[in-house]
């Protein structure tokens, strides 16, 4: 096993800068998330850790050794792509064989090394199919499978899941889980899936535009975002901004806008103390909204109108109208309202979130 060192890393394309400056540390045995929209430079750092793509300027380190020079073959890595880079003419068993055959292992090893992980996958039934007579899911799994035999130091995951439907996703992201906990090996994994991201990995890296916004254990990023833009991409549905001014009364801080005026929670004052008569985004996630009843504190409660209620069965959705803004509620799936209804909505005060309108730095 081994921990894999990032430095300064930088990619290039003519004049397209891909990944800037990224340091990362992965630690031995953890699995680590890089997530982030299209064209974050996700996948291409994880194609310079494997020598897929050649390094502009940085280093990488897996384990003791520098690989910036080193071809794929020798970095010790498995590598599962996005479309399983299955070999049609082969069978299952054949195709997880192949690395192991082209590094010439004894075959009595190679038998074993494609059973074991036939086993742990449960594809010892599909061992003399052809790729073409399997499904989405078994498909992966042998992807999966032919990574695993080569005991490598680290694993690579390149959007693995995304060809997979809503429901095989969901199974495959526990057997995933399961797997990296059995093989205790180190994991980079890549992808655009933010439930994904925070369901599996230990730790996520949030990237934009080639920079890492944000790294952290999956609650620490949904809980204390380091900007907007984490703040935006962690949580489904997404967090709702509302442009509010800071105003000063009856000796306690206000967030105002059109139609909205509610205190700012005592643990945000001080810090939103120098924004006095300034402009600030005020981030409110979905959950953290709920209709108002008489018990919940009037300084934390504004009216909004009902433009689309979405029935999801465990949870109701609300896009709703407040300060000239829409907005998203997730309330029970025992509320009833109407479209066009006006309501009053009342926030977790505890929850709020504050950021800086120019540098859209958390508050």
């Amino acid at each position: 096993m081994a921990q894999v060192m990032m430095k300064n890393l930088n990619k290039k394309y003519d004049e397209v800068h891909a990944v800037k400056d990224v340091n990362l540390h992965i630690r031995d045995k953890e699995f680590m998330v890089l997530v982030g929209p299209s064209g974050c430079g996700k996948s291409t750092t994880l194609r310079m850790v494997a020598g897929l793509e050649e390094i502009t300027a940085g280093e990488i380190m897996i384990g003791d050794r520098v690989v910036n020079d080193l071809p794929p073959k020798d970095r010790d890595i498995a590598m599962v792509f996005q479309n399983y880079a299955l070999y049609p003419h082969m069978t299952v068993y054949d195709n997880m064989a192949f690395g192991l055959k082209m590094r010439k292992f004894p075959k009595l090893e190679i038998q074993k090394r494609v059973q074991e992980a036939a086993e742990i996958l449960g594809i010892q039934e599909l061992l003399r199919r052809k790729p073409r007579q399997l499904s989405g899911g078994q498909r992966q799994r042998v992807a999966v499978g032919r990574a695993i035999v080569r005991h490598p130091q680290v694993f690579l995951f390149d959007e693995p899941l995304s060809n997979l439907d809503a429901k095989l996703r969901v199974q495959m992201r526990v057997e995933l889980k399961r797997l990296h906990e059995r093989l205790e090996t180190t994991a980079i994994y890549v992808t655009h899936d933010q439930v994904e991201a925070m369901t599996l990995g230990d730790r996520v890296v949030v990237m934009k535009d080639g920079w890492i916004q944000q790294v952290g254990e999956p609650l620490e990023l949904y809980g204390k975002p380091a900007n907007k833009f984490v703040a935006g991409f962690i949580g489904s549905p997404a967090m709702n901004f509302l442009d509010v001014k800071v105003a000063d009364a009856n000796g306690a801080l206000w967030a105002e806008a059109h139609g909205l005026r509610v205190k700012v929670p005592p643990a945000h004052t001080s810090r939103l103390m120098p924004y006095k008569g300034q402009q600030v985004t005020l981030g409110v996630r979905p959950e953290d909204l709920q209709l108002a009843s008489g018990s919940d504190p009037s300084e934390y409660v504004f009216d909004a109108v009902v433009d689309v209620v979405e029935p999801l069965g465990s949870e109701i959705l609300l896009d709703l109208r407040a300060a000239n803004s829409t907005i998203v509620a997730r309330v029970e799936p025992t509320v009833r309202v109407k479209v066009h209804e006006k309501t009053r909505l009342a926030m977790t005060p505890d929850r709020a979130h504050f950021f800086d309108v120019n540098t859209e730095l958390a508050i």
